[in-house]
């Protein structure tokens, strides 16, 4: 199946780890133009390596309003910005009680902002051109707020209001905005964390794993961390398929007990 992103200039933030990795791979493996940035310049080389030759990494952070302009003036250095995966993202685990303003602040910098100074440029530019697909990588803890993870649950939540806000903005456009709701992912960052609570007690990765979604996460249908892959093709259909604008696009696994 052709998804028509060919030649397409396409972001995707932090894509040098995680899902941001996975789907830079089958956007390239489709034909785009990937860029994607990161702050490691070792590990950003490395990725765009492993994702191809139509793969192009620039150091950028965009917690930073120059980091945001550099990765733009990169990436439309290929041509006109087509797609934009607003990807970056990052969770703890921790007491509500023991989070500070600092820390709050930091989360809303990185899970939300980042998202918000890149697209600024890129989403003008696609309503000038009339042509052109967002999507904010948000979590189903947007929806399901995990209250060891409050700070992250209400920075995802913030994330589907942004992407309808901006979705408001395209009527009548073809220009569009979307969400997607990945639940847990078997990414090197979620993986370390149950390989360090693993080691802690002195149990398997899969006795740990288990345990989790008996505990934490028994309204899963699947139990079980999704392949990052799986993230990428569902979010390749949803920047193609214009039908889906204003959309919150859920693949949790069926954690969220609800039929929309």
């Amino acid at each position: 199946m052709d998804f028509g992103v060919t030649g397409k200039v396409t972001i995707v933030t932090g894509g040098s780890s995680g899902i941001g990795l996975a789907t830079a791979r089958v956007f390239h493996q489709e034909g785009a133009t990937v860029v994607i940035n990161g702050r490691d310049e070792d590990r950003l080389n490395a990725a765009v390596t492993a994702i191809g030759p139509n793969a192009h990494g620039v150091v950028a952070d965009l917690t930073t309003p120059d980091g945001a302009k550099k990765l733009h003036d990169f990436a439309t250095g290929f041509g006109p910005v087509e797609i934009l995966i607003n990807n970056i993202g990052r969770f703890d685990v921790e007491d509500f009680q023991a989070i500070s303003d600092e820390r709050w602040h930091e989360y809303f910098d990185t899970n939300l902002m980042t998202g918000v100074r890149i697209t600024r440029p890129v989403f003008s530019e696609m309503l000038q051109r009339n042509s052109g697909s967002v999507i904010f990588i948000a979590s189903e803890a947007a929806v399901r707020s995990i209250p060891f993870m409050v700070h992250y649950s209400v920075t995802k939540t913030a994330q589907l209001g942004l992407a309808r806000a901006l979705a408001e903005m395209t009527r009548g456009t073809n220009v569009r905005v979307n969400a997607y709701l990945p639940g847990p992912t078997a990414t090197d960052s979620v993986k370390a964390y149950f390989q360090g609570i693993a080691k802690d007690r002195g149990i398997g990765f899969d006795d740990v794993v288990r345990g989790f979604f008996e505990k934490d996460q028994p309204g899963s249908l699947i139990q079980r961390l999704i392949d990052p892959e799986q993230h990428g093709r569902a979010i390749l259909q949803l920047a193609t398929n214009w039908a889906m604008n204003g959309t919150a696009q859920r693949a949790d696994g069926g954690a969220i007990h609800s039929i929309l």
